[in-house]
């Protein structure tokens, strides 16, 4: 069986969006499509309602693009143990409050027991100085806490060539 990785909305918007003049942005958008064309050979490839509710938000033909890439993903509900455990990750100022969406996507996948958890989102999401307190909380509610990483770190061992 192959480890399940969740997608976050910052992924499909990357992959979706016409590419950016800034430098930074670009580079990311390209790594997450590389990534992206081998990630499902060696993953099993997950979003939720939340990302297609995020997705589906904003100007309408990107909208119908970000929402296009999420056909191929099975949708994760949401239940009640992850809104609970999501209002206990910012209860705990492990996310801060005011990115609690974020928080439901940690929770989401924590409560489904999916492995890796991809994102851009380096604020609130893949954020080094958060980690410890996001794991710490998830594993005080009886969950094992995703990787948190980005498309970048995933290339190489679960999809993408960036050499």
């Amino acid at each position: 069986m192959k480890p399940r990785a969740y997608v976050e909305t910052s992924v499909i918007s990357y992959l979706s969006a016409k590419p950016s003049s800034d430098l930074i942005v670009a580079g990311h958008q390209q790594i997450t499509v590389d990534w992206w064309k081998t990630a499902a050979d060696s993953l099993d490839l997950v979003a939720s309602e939340l990302v297609f509710q995020e997705a589906s938000a904003g100007d309408k033909v990107a909208a119908r693009l970000r929402i296009g890439t999420l056909d191929c993903l099975e949708l994760l509900e949401i239940t009640l143990e992850t809104v609970e455990l999501a209002e206990t990750l910012v209860k705990s100022a492990a996310i801060p409050e005011k990115a609690a969406e974020d928080a439901l996507h940690i929770a989401i996948c924590a409560t489904n027991g999916i492995e890796f958890l991809v994102t851009w989102n380096c604020r609130h999401i893949a954020n080094a100085t958060l980690r410890s307190g996001i794991e710490r909380v998830c594993r005080a509610a009886g969950f094992e806490p995703p990787i948190i990483c980005t498309p970048e770190e995933m290339a190489g061992n679960y999809g993408g060539d960036l050499d």
